[in-house]
């Protein structure tokens, strides 16, 4: 049936440089609804990838009903655009998946960019209110939000009384998500008497590990880093720790926080990007402002302090996000594929 042939183009890249991306989640999570997915493109070299992801276009054109085009803010913004382009001379209805923090900033920048790739689209997808907010205050009215999926069932909820202090840091090393305030929290903490452990876990996208462990050498502290792993590695490493930080100085709706509060992990993150709209301060997490250390070691001690509130926080989280198992979303995602 053609209207369930999918071409899904996005950076389908396998290495130990990156995290799982949309198109690896979504397309699987489609799959599972019956979906024939097409993928594009796993290859390395960012030209490469570019022409790969044009030749599939024109190779399935004729077998595929729908495009979805994951749409970044950074270099790869201009991928969704000329993907974009082609599409619409195919005659190929596509759909953009919105995935970059910073599009709002591409949205002001370049407006004309913006609208000849974003007008013509069959559907705009947000897996975030903050980016549909954003779309919204520049016209685009017609935005579907669905939360990025999680399969529940692999998220078994702990909870965990802070006596030592175990901090959990889970996302890609670069240098937008300042993963070395990490290290200066650590640092805080043990200065301040406390027992403390620190685990950074991902893979290392532009040399920011070197870094981390650099500082973490002058402050002499040590830090765990296992490096890249699975989902089913590090939910199973994250059952021995008990806060959950988010450094970032640049954000959207990052999974691995919503993956953190399915599991009970209490969220202190910092305030930025999309954050407010994902986590109710001093109800389902915390948020403190960015690159401040002193406040994230005032806030880990006010959920030490305070075990009640901070189980009754875990709780409200967990409430939260299980609105984002994939068995209330799917169907979404069907109505946007499946009809003309």
């Amino acid at each position: 049936m053609l209207r369930r042939k999918i071409l899904y183009i996005g950076n389908n890249l396998y290495n130990n440089k990156t995290n799982p991306s949309s198109i690896q989640v979504i397309g699987k999570q489609l799959e599972s609804e019956g979906f024939d997915m097409f993928y594009s493109s796993s290859k390395n070299n960012k030209i490469l990838r570019l022409l790969d992801m044009l030749y599939s276009c024109i190779k399935y054109r004729k077998a595929v009903s729908n495009v979805i085009i994951d749409t970044y803010s950074t270099s790869n913004f201009y991928f969704a655009v000329l993907v974009g382009q082609l599409c619409q001379f195919l005659k190929l209805p596509y759909v953009l998946s919105l995935n970059g923090g910073n599009l709002p900033a591409r949205l002001l920048n370049n407006p004309k960019l913006c609208a000849i790739t974003f007008k013509p689209a069959k559907a705009l997808v947000s897996p975030s209110l903050y980016l549909m907010d954003a779309f919204h205050k520049h016209g685009y009215t017609e935005v579907a939000y669905i939360p990025n999926a999680l399969n529940l069932n692999h998220y078994e909820f702990k909870s965990r009384p802070i006596e030592n202090i175990n901090l959990f840091w889970l996302r890609s090393f670069c240098k937008i998500y300042n993963p070395c305030l990490a290290v200066d929290v650590l640092k805080a903490l043990q200065e301040q008497g406390y027992k403390v452990s620190l685990c950074m876990a991902g893979p290392d996208t532009d040399g920011s590990l070197k870094k981390v462990k650099k500082h973490a050498r002058s402050l002499n502290v040590e830090v765990f880093t296992p490096g890249k792993l699975t989902k089913a590695e590090w939910t199973h490493l994250a059952k021995d720790y008990n806060v959950f930080i988010n450094t970032t100085n640049f954000d959207n709706m990052p999974v691995s926080v919503i993956e953190a509060m399915a599991l009970g992990l209490p969220i202190v993150s910092t305030n930025v990007g999309g954050m407010p709209f994902l986590i109710e301060d001093e109800v389902d997490g915390i948020l403190v402002p960015p690159n401040n250390s002193k406040v994230f070691v005032d806030t880990i001690l006010k959920l030490k302090s305070q075990p009640t509130e901070t189980e009754t926080m875990v709780v409200k989280a967990r409430e939260k996000v299980e609105q984002y198992d994939w068995m209330l979303l799917k169907e979404r995602w069907v109505e946007i594929l499946v009809t003309n």
